[in-house]
């Protein structure tokens, strides 16, 4: 995951927002408490929403207290104090995909980059296999979404529902973990499954002048015509595409019984996504 599943900060309301933002520190600090102070790196908005997803699903309430911020003592934040299962459920899906985000940089980069993510190789390595092994299903997931991922770019495959589906696959399988009830699990995973292909194709927009410009592999480039600009051809294409995303996800998210924070997670859906989609494509994705 990229960044992108984020909320629509200026229609939440105060108390959404401060549980919101709460949930993001509670990760930051389960992150550093199980997996040590560099795995707060693999921190985004994407596994702050699988934390939130997780805990919407269960009974009872969520209870917060005020703790010192570990990057800034002088601030004190909230941080969630009975949510540890699915903290550390969104904390391992982090680890683990971010490991391999880490192998493919440490492929794609040269020069100062290459050898700052090497530095930071062994590291992750060793956190890594804690998540693997305390969550194994995780690891076989994005595993196998890595195979399989790496075998279509190879082929330089340039159908965009075949290339995404790797993502779209392990973000589904991944949201399954989240319950043990089949009904609620086919909901969850058409959720994840729409999510994964909408960053999938967000990410092609995102990345599509950066890509043309390294000769990264990029499913778009040899579709844009000569006199078109590469932002504007990926907007074009692609903004159908990920409407569709948003509406197949939002299928699943309407079966599901969310128990809590239901108006945090409609934000996310319904006005977030729709957000930094249009942002994407303005290059202005961090101020959404």
């Amino acid at each position: 995951m990229f960044g992108y599943v984020k909320a629509k900060k200026s229609e939440l309301r105060v108390w959404e927002f401060e549980t919101y933002k709460a949930v993001y520190c509670s990760l930051c600090r389960q992150l550093g408490k199980t997996y040590g102070p560099l795995a707060r790196l693999t921190l985004s908005y994407d596994f702050t929403y699988l934390a939130l997803l997780c805990i919407s699903l269960e009974d009872g309430t969520c209870s917060f207290s005020k703790k010192r911020c570990a990057f800034n003592p002088l601030k004190k934040c909230n941080y969630c104090t009975n949510c540890q299962p699915q903290l550390e459920l969104a904390s391992a899906a982090a680890v683990v995909m971010v490991y391999y985000k880490l192998l493919d940089n440490i492929e794609d980069s040269s020069g100062a980059k290459k050898l700052f993510y090497k530095a930071l190789k062994p590291y992750f390595r060793a956190k890594h296999k804690k998540a693997a092994k305390t969550y194994p299903h995780i690891q076989k997931i994005v595993e196998s979404y890595i195979v399989a991922q790496d075998r279509l770019e190879r082929e330089n495959c340039c159908d965009l529902d075949r290339i995404a589906d790797p993502t779209s696959n392990a973000l589904g399988e991944i949201f399954k973990l989240i319950s043990t009830n089949p009904a609620e699990q086919r909901a969850l995973y058409q959720l994840g499954y729409g999510l994964g292909k909408w960053i999938y194709l967000c990410d092609l927009g995102d990345d599509i002048e950066k890509d043309i410009k390294s000769g990264a592999f990029n499913p778009l480039k040899g579709e844009i015509p000569k006199d078109a600009h590469p932002v504007e051809y990926a907007k074009e294409r692609l903004t159908p595409l990920l409407n569709s995303c948003i509406h197949y996800a939002a299928l699943g998210y309407e079966l599901l019984n969310i128990k809590k924070y239901k108006g945090i997670l409609d934000n996310i859906l319904y006005s977030g996504l729709p957000a930094v989609q249009e942002s994407v494509f303005k290059k202005e994705k961090n101020k959404a």
